[in-house]
């Protein structure tokens, strides 16, 4: 298997229906300005995939790229990945915002994502953040947005469909507070049970990497400190995808509409 260094740039090329999709829908929903620059789809596929590619030349129309049919071993030696199904867009990069003051909404969930070590455990987080109705992820200034295309891929595209911002994370913690939020910190010291925790909205949840945790100075800015509990004694920590899922269900298990009927497709 190649080294990924050695292929496309994964920030550029966008891997599988799925992907594409996200990042149609997101250019359609003014969430991100990242634009599709053309779509390559495998010759070998064109029967098969026969509607998706109708769909893709009537959404190039509209949008001004063109569907460039090349054979499938090209799109295999560009990609990074080996389920790309015959479809692959290469993309413009995408503008992620500073975090101000306006762009929290009120009554909303926000989590940022602090020292995750790789585009994958990212893409987990966010997919399992977005499932639970997270409003938006705040983003260290180095973050794992440079490889969008495999975190696209990972969070089946709730990487793009989501809005992002970048922040320092003491400043994103004081942004939040004036805007009303309640601010918790994963953690361990001084915590509470997520079972026992107030985790009503609005809300703005700090979550770490499972190595190297949150740093001191934001612990320092939370209005509280929240950790998971385990079913037995296990000294180590989740990984920062596993604990970004683990709470962002409680989050929307305490925020709940009991009424409402939200299944998945």
């Amino acid at each position: 298997m190649k080294k990924e260094a050695s292929r496309q740039s994964p920030g550029l090329l966008f891997e599988g229906m799925t992907s594409v999709r996200a990042v149609l829908a997101a250019m359609e929903e003014g969430i991100s300005d990242r634009k599709i620059e053309r779509i390559l789809a495998a010759n070998e596929k064109r029967k098969d995939r026969e509607k998706e590619l109708r769909w893709l030349a009537a959404m190039g129309e509209k949008h001004g790229f063109p569907v460039a049919f090349v054979p499938g071993e090209e799109l295999d030696r560009i990609a990074v990945g080996s389920t790309h199904g015959g479809v692959a867009a290469v993309c413009t990069d995408r503008t992620i915002p500073a975090l101000t003051e306006e762009i929290p909404g009120p009554g909303g969930f926000w989590v940022m994502l602090e020292g995750i070590e790789d585009p994958y455990n990212f893409g987990y987080a966010l997919r399992s953040l977005y499932a639970c109705g997270a409003d938006g992820a705040v983003l260290s200034p180095r973050n794992w947005m440079s490889a969008a295309g495999v975190v696209c891929r990972s969070s089946a595209g709730a990487s793009e469909r989501m809005p992002l911002c970048v922040s320092d994370p003491v400043e994103a913690a004081r942004t939040f507070r004036k805007r009303g939020y309640r601010v918790l910190a994963a953690g361990i010291r001084d915590s509470v049970s997520s079972f026992d925790c107030d985790m009503k909205k609005p809300l703005f949840l700090i979550v770490g990497g499972e190595k190297r945790g949150i740093s001191s100075s934001v612990l320092a800015e939370a209005d509280g400190i929240v950790r998971i509990d385990y079913g037995r004694e296990f000294g180590l920590s989740l990984s920062a995808a596993s604990a970004a899922s683990m709470l962002a269900y409680e989050v929307m298990r305490q925020n709940r509409d009991p009424g409402a009927d939200r299944r998945t497709e």
